[in-house]
Order: structure tokens, then C-alpha cells, then sequence
């Protein structure tokens, strides 16, 4: 049953923002929520590639017993070969629903994905990249906001959203190892966040991640078009001042502050995925 929920939210979690990143509704300019096969297709296709990167990671990876004991195959909830299917299962189900697009950007995306999702979990001589810090953000950004984004649109109206979105899966891609570092450390992994220390990789993130929203908020006011120039500054404003607010009652000594703002960093780059039809 667990197995089964865990499936279905996930779906369900996905489902909108991938629905958004659709090109019909980049040209559309107004968000409409009638699903044709080719949109189901296109969720379904990805969420299941998605689901392959973040399993094959928990099964190979046993810093998740120190890092994340809570998570069901760390904490025993999910048993090894459970895993192991669930990995199988959802590279399959990839693997047919790309075919049945026919659509030869969504093959691109699934193999780049199946490759360095792999190449970045399995811990066999010269993978498990997860040890390496520019590896690992390598890996993260160029899945997440190069290839998925690329697969399903060519806008170029929305450069500026692809750059902060690169920009936020940099922060996300080193702020993820701050709760970690206890682990790291025992493990010999020598992130960004061993060699240079919590509150200097906090700092560093929250920069690149004003940094994005100062450079968006600087195009969209150049933009000829008022609508895009309202959206776009407005937009990122808005999320620039809830960083900054938010950034203010952190604690770097307070574990379950770092984890929590950890996923507000997640939620700022899903309201990227709001903005982009609008673009």
C-alpha cells in the first residue's frame, strides 16, 4: 500500500508543473487544464523518468542510513528488492511511454537523464559522481534545468526563466549537502559544504539565488511587451523578498531550519514553473 501511495502522490505532485512546462501553453499564454494523450504522454513520461533517478540513488547510496534515516529504505519501511523493482519499473514504463510519443527530443531527455542519474548513484569505480561536489551539481543542473526544460519547449522568450531556473538547481545542487555534512565527512565525500563549512555555503546560495531574480527582474523591466514586464518583475520581486525574509530567520545551529529552508529553496524554483506560461 505504502508502495502504491508513494507512486500516486508522486504522480500527483508532478503532475502540474510539468503540465505547465508544456510548449502549447508557452505559446498559449493563458493556462488551460484540458489534458489531450499527448500532454498525459508527456507528464506521464517524465515523472517516471524522474521517479527511476531518485530510487536508483536511495538503493545504492548508504549514506541515506546517517543522512536521511527516515526515508523508507533507509528506515526499513521499503525493502531492498521492493526498491529494485520499483527502479525496474519505473525505467520501463519510461522507457514505453518515450517510444510511444515518437517524440526524439523526449528519447534525448530519457537517455541524458537514465545516464547521469545512474552515473551519479551507483556506487561502482568511476561513478557514484555524488562524491565529487562539481560532478554532482554537474549532474543536477544539467538534468533539471537544461535537458527536461529543453525537451519539452524552444522559447526563447524564456531564457530568462531557463537562467534562473539553472541558477536555483545550482543552489539547490549545493545547499541539498548542508544537512549532510555530518555523513560526508564520515564517508570521505568532500562536498562544498566540508571544505568551506555550513553558513559559507548558506551565504553562497542565497547570492546565486538573489543574483537570479535581480538579472530577471533587470530583463523583465527592459521588455517592450508591459505584460511580460509586469509578470516578470513583479514575479521574481516577489520571490527575491520571500528569500530575504525567509533568509533572516535562519539558524545554521538548528538541524530541522536547515531542512526546512532546504525545501523552501524547492518551492522557489517550482513558482518558476507559474511564471513561465505568463512569459
Amino acid at each position: 500500500m505504502s508502495v502504491l501511495l508513494c507512486v500516486v502522490l508522486s504522480f500527483l505532485f508532478c503532475l502540474l508543473p510539468n503540465f505547465l512546462f508544456h510548449k502549447n501553453l508557452m505559446r498559449a499564454h493563458i493556462v488551460t487544464l484540458v489534458l489531450d494523450a499527448e500532454k498525459v504522454l508527456t507528464i506521464l513520461f517524465t515523472n517516471e523518468s524522474s521517479r527511476y533517478c531518485v530510487h536508483i540513488f536511495r538503493v545504492s547510496d548508504n549514506l541515506l542510513k546517517v543522512n536521511k534515516p527516515t526515508l523508507p529504505l533507509a528506515s526499513g519501511e521499503f525493502s531492498v528488492p521492493t526498491t529494485v523493482l520499483l527502479i525496474v519499473a519505473f525505467l520501463v514504463m519510461s522507457i514505453s511511454i518515450g517510444i510511444r510519443s515518437k517524440s526524439a527530443p523526449l528519447m534525448c531527455d530519457l537517455l541524458v537523464s537514465f545516464l547521469l542519474g545512474s552515473a551519479y548513484s551507483i556506487d561502482v569505480p568511476l561513478l557514484w559522481w555524488k562524491r565529487h561536489a562539481f560532478l554532482a551539481t554537474f549532474c543536477i543542473i544539467f538534468v533539471r534545468a537544461v535537458v527536461v526544460q529543453l525537451a519539452f519547449f524552444a522559447h526563447m522568450q524564456c531564457l530568462v526563466v531557463l537562467f534562473v531556473a539553472t541558477c536555483s538547481e545550482e543552489a539547490l545542487g549545493t545547499y541539498k549537502d548542508i544537512p549532510n555534512v555530518d555523513g560526508d565527512r564520515d564517508f570521505g565525500i568532500q562536498s562544498m559544504t566540508v571544505r568551506l563549512g555550513q553558513q559559507r555555503v548558506h551565504r553562497l546560495c542565497i547570492n546565486i539565488l538573489m543574483t537570479a531574480y535581480a538579472t530577471a527582474i533587470l530583463v523583465g523591466a527592459s521588455s517592450m511587451n508591459l505584460y511580460q514586464k509586469i509578470v516578470i518583475v513583479s514575479g521574481h520581486g516577489l520571490l527575491a523578498s520571500t528569500l530575504w525574509q525567509r533568509a533572516q530567520q535562519f539558524d545554521i545551529e538548528n538541524k530541522d531550519c536547515i531542512t526546512q529552508f532546504y525545501m523552501f529553496i524547492w518551492k522557489l524554483f517550482y513558482a518558476e514553473y507559474f511564471l513561465i506560461p505568463f512569459v
